[in-house]
């Protein structure tokens, strides 16, 4: 299983850093995924739902630690690579200042692989960012 296009829609507030959707082999979305800056650095967190006792449960998750990664560095590596955009096309910053240590993915530009997405966040603007692998 692939994932096939990831769309960050950056939100300004303290911990939570971006909502992202994802595709997978083009024929299957997950939305409500979150970018959330926490005691550790950033980390992705899954759909969830709150529960009649005030516990939180997934609604989709990966099944085994290495789907899991494979998720978090892509949607990751999306969203650093926005970052750097952002900084880069804004008038009078400098390149490399928030970069959380992390060098920007490789392949230059909006990611290795043109974007050709699905469309699957509605309501997105132009702060959207779409890569396909």
């Amino acid at each position: 299983m692939e994932i096939t296009d990831v769309k960050v829609i950056p939100v300004d507030d303290e911990k939570l850093k971006a909502f992202v959707s994802i595709v997978f082999d083009q024929c299957f979305v997950v939305t409500d995924i979150k970018i959330i800056h926490g005691p550790k650095g950033l980390f992705v967190s899954m759909p969830s739902k709150k529960r009649k006792d005030g516990t939180f449960k997934d609604i989709a998750h990966p099944l085994n630690n290495q789907m899991r990664q494979y998720l978090e560095e892509k949607v990751l590596s999306v969203y650093k690579q926005q970052l750097s955009a952002q900084t880069a096309s804004t008038p009078g910053s400098s390149a490399g200042g928030s970069g959380g240590g992390a060098p920007p993915a490789a392949g230059g530009g909006s990611g290795a692989v043109p974007s050709g997405g699905s469309g699957t966040a509605s309501g997105a603007g132009p702060d959207e960012t779409s890569q396909a692998s």
